[in-house]
């Protein structure tokens, strides 16, 4: 799903559109490492009951968590008593997830597809689909985002509702990056840093325990843009969430969480 870069095929200038970034398969050793990012105890705590909280609110019972990379909040929503699908572009990724779900006792049920394609793998209804870690914003063309939000809404149930997040690109494109780890990425030993920004490519540096660095390319939406691509696809209600607060400074948060809701509530008369 997702070009990674390591530190012996870093290429020698950002060019994002080169390669379909999103049909290339994460390479097997910074699979290996995914984890070691996350810090899946840190990251439970960091997030406590959020995301749980909203779905049942909601009423959500069954959830599609498109982009599942390692499980984590695919196993989270399984130990919660939600009935979950997991997706990922990367077999690597969902082997890797699998692997961690065993390890808690539950066996994932995985679906390899394309985001953009959902519907030809995918053939039910889902209260929710989640599309977490920033996973959005591998999609460089407009129309493959398009695309992939059609899908997303084709799944849902007629009331069910999209949690979609992004890291703040706002901030970033303003110089004022900031990577706390205090909610998302919270592994304290790996260091995270943009190498080149512009208004068309974020490449982030990956550096591991190990010596290991990777280079991650993202496309940087900003928030209002990602708002209104939702609603122009169809979703009415959209609240954005700034690392989990309701209120926040624009310049704050590391992530936006978007709440899209699919309900149809036809225009009041006037």
């Amino acid at each position: 799903m997702i070009q990674p870069y390591s530190k012996k095929n870093k290429s020698s200038s950002p060019g994002a559109g080169e390669t379909d970034l999103y049909q290339l398969e994460f390479v097997q050793n910074l699979v290996a490492h995914w984890d070691e990012l996350i810090d899946w105890e840190a990251r439970s705590i960091s997030e406590g009951r959020f995301f749980i909280d909203v779905l049942q609110e909601k009423s959500a019972k069954n959830v599609l968590d498109v982009a599942t990379g390692t499980g984590f909040h695919s196993v989270l929503l399984l130990q919660e008593g939600f009935q979950v699908a997991s997706v990922d572009g990367s077999q690597e990724m969902l082997a890797k997830a699998f692997e961690n779900a065993l390890q808690k006792n539950f066996i994932l049920r995985a679906i390899h597809t394309d985001w953009r394609w959902l519907g030809r793998d995918v053939h039910e209804k889902f209260d929710a689909v989640i599309c977490l870690g920033n996973a959005f914003t591998y999609l460089f063309s407009e129309r493959d985002r398009r695309k992939a939000l059609i899908e997303f809404y084709a799944v849902l149930e007629h009331d069910g509702i999209l949690i979609l997040d992004q890291r703040n690109y706002d901030a970033i494109l303003e110089g004022h990056f900031s990577s706390r780890k205090a909610y998302y990425y919270c592994g304290e030993s790996v260091k995270v840093e943009p190498e080149h920004v512009d208004e068309k490519l974020v490449r982030f540096r990956y550096e591991f325990t190990d010596n290991s660095v990777f280079y991650l390319d993202n496309y940087p939406l900003r928030k209002t843009y990602m708002q209104q691509l939702m609603k122009e696809v169809g979703f009415q209600r959209i609240k954005t969430y700034g690392d989990f607060k309701e209120t926040y400074h624009h310049d704050e948060p590391d992530f936006f969480i978007h709440v899209a809701e699919k309900k149809y509530e036809p225009a009041k008369s006037k």
